[in-house]
């Protein structure tokens, strides 16, 4: 098995941090829907400004917010303003199935507007080979 990249938010910046509840990452659910990350589904959460790395899954906040809440235990490794990526991952069962993975990535602003929708993707099948490409999503 594989572990791959398959959905990405880079650069997203953290809105708030929740101690006191049950745990999780709160997201605006618009965002989710427009990268293809799920409720309750597990992320990896990487700061970009402390270095911290942790996982914990999704929940929805409120629509059109442009949320990125960290709560519970979470809400430790983060402070306010803090640049995060978040990345859900897929399981593969070969590696030519990576030329068919073409994960989402979407950048931000420092007001967490989308500022770019992304696809990685793996090409070089027709030579056997595996080479990385970054376009531009339409």
């Amino acid at each position: 098995m594989i572990k791959a990249i398959r959905a990405k938010l880079h650069g997203i910046r953290v809105t708030g941090a929740a101690l006191d509840y049950h745990g999780s990452i709160s997201l605006d659910p618009e965002i989710c829907r427009q990268a293809g990350l799920y409720p309750l589904e597990f992320v990896y959460i990487w700061n970009k400004s402390s270095g911290q790395r942790i996982s914990t899954y999704v929940i929805h906040g409120e629509p059109g917010s442009r949320c990125c809440i960290l709560n519970g235990a979470a809400a430790r490794t983060c402070q306010v303003g803090d640049e995060v990526i978040i990345c859900a991952v897929e399981y593969l069962n070969r590696p030519e199935d990576l030329y068919s993975l073409k994960p989402k990535v979407l950048t931000f602003t420092e007001g967490n507007e989308i500022a770019e929708r992304l696809r990685y993707g793996v090409t070089g099948a027709e030579r056997g080979e595996f080479d990385f490409e970054l376009v531009e999503d339409s």
